[in-house]
């Protein structure tokens, strides 16, 4: 039978709640900007002292609520409070939105972030008169929401947050793969581990392939002993590359037989084109700006027929050099990029893209340095190009390259499945709000 569906306004449905954080007895709290939510996610968890909070810091949230910025309703600065928040303190610049009784808080989280909500909002913020686009509660209670009853509100919820975890989950997964891929870059490249187990095994008489084993590894001794014979003698194979001597170089202590060179030897730094903002259209070819990396603003278009280096595709290296920046993986379809993005045309024969990006990874805060600009930084090209890259030898590059390059594909994977799993759910979604899809019968199986 198909649930009994009504409407009302999210004026009447909900309200903005406004309590005071207590602070009495409290030395440190968690405070919560607008800038630490996105997409669902509480971005820290970090305990900080009362003292020198921002003014703005003053509400306080219960298990229940949800978090909805006011300010560029269209970044996604939302969050659904699940948790016991006793120890938070949030902007003043959120929305603290909690249900009357009609609604479950789970299933008004669904409607305030889907996709025709926030358009709408976006409408409304933008239209509004004022240095940056906002909303407040009562510009948006007229909103319309379609409902079911609380048992068809709770399956629809629990579908939807199935997909949502399935793609937490994955982003978790490439979370962990690109951290085990920073540590192998900084044991082999940055702590020379291997060989440095190796000239304190000699100095101490000891067999010093095996200490380098252990070090590439992680293992001990005891458990390399329990290995297969073919992993061992992979893993004996893999150490015997590795040095055991350290010399000196014009930047220190490096492992014999590796040497810098300039970036600008290694790979093409390549602006991007700058576009008026007159000259973006409503199709054609995706222009990804500073903005798209950040996960906010609005994907605009370009007509014009641009030469292959202006276009970046698939598992493309690209660093972004103004205001927010730093190295990115592109993983999202054939693009134009804009102006304050270069595109970083590895000579693989060399190295790895995904070296010189694991490379660049840990320059980039020291880069900043040596920016320039008054109001946010950049970096220039002749900055980027004399960067030196530490490169060992051939056998060791290869070597490296293999094992980056299986854990990047795995990554590149798992980002097609979130891909894949987004727009199967924002298919859904509209179809699943405005009761088009008769929910009641999948009341079991969601339990």
């Amino acid at each position: 039978m198909n649930a009994v569906w009504s409407t009302n306004q999210l004026g009447e449905l909900a309200e903005n709640v406004s309590r005071p954080f207590d602070f009495k007895g409290k030395d440190k709290v968690i405070f919560v900007n607008t800038s630490d939510v996105l997409e669902g996610k509480f971005l820290h968890a970090e305990y900080t002292s009362v003292k020198g909070l921002p003014g703005q810091a003053k509400k306080a949230i219960k298990k229940g609520d949800i978090l909805y910025s006011e300010i560029r309703p269209g970044n996604k600065r939302y969050a659904f409070v699940d948790f016991d928040a006793e120890d938070y303190v949030v902007s003043t610049k959120f929305m603290v939105i909690r249900p009357k009784c009609e609604i479950s808080a789970e299933y008004l989280y669904v409607i305030l972030t889907s996709q025709l909500c926030e358009q709408e909002f976006k409408i409304i913020a933008e239209s509004r008169s004022g240095t940056f686009p906002q909303i407040t509660f009562d510009s948006v209670s007229y909103f319309p929401v379609n409902y079911p009853d609380k048992i068809n509100q709770n399956i629809i919820y629990r579908i939807l947050y199935s997909f949502n975890q399935k793609i937490q989950l994955n982003s978790e997964i490439n979370q962990n793969l690109e951290s085990i891929a920073q540590a192998i870059f900084k044991s082999w490249f940055i702590d020379f581990d291997p060989v440095c187990a190796k000239i304190a095994a000699k100095q101490e008489g000891k067999d010093s392939e095996l200490a380098a084993m252990c070090a590439i590894s992680g293992k001990s001794q005891e458990e390399l002993e329990q290995m297969s014979k073919d992993d061992f003698a992979e893993l004996q194979a893999t150490a015997a590359l590795f040095p055991d001597e350290l010399v000196e170089s014009e930047l220190g202590e490096v492992p014999k037989g590796w040497k810098y060179k300039k970036l600008k030897n290694l790979c093409r730094v390549i602006n991007g084109r700058a576009y008026k903002n007159t000259e973006f259209k409503d199709e054609g070819i995706p222009i990804v700006r500073i903005q798209n990396l950040t996960g906010g603003g609005k994907t605009v278009f370009s007509d014009l027929d641009l030469p292959q280096d202006k276009l970046i595709e698939k598992e493309d290296f690209i660093y972004a050099w103004s205001a927010t920046f730093g190295p990115y993986i592109w993983r999202g379809p054939k693009s134009i990029y804009h102006y304050h993005i270069w595109k970083m045309d590895v000579n693989e024969t060399i190295i790895s893209r995904y070296f010189l990006y694991l490379t660049m990874f840990r320059k980039t805060e020291s880069m900043k340095s040596a920016g320039t600009g008054s109001i946010f930084t950049h970096l220039t090209k002749a900055i980027m190009e004399s960067q030196d890259v530490l490169i060992a030898d051939n056998a060791i590059n290869m070597l490296f390259k293999d094992r980056i390059d299986k854990i990047f594909k795995l990554i590149s994977l798992k980002s097609d499945e979130i891909k894949k799993l987004k727009n199967i759910r924002d298919t859904l979604l509209p179809k699943l709000l405005s009761g088009e899809i008769n929910v009641s019968s999948l009341k079991d199986k969601v339990e």
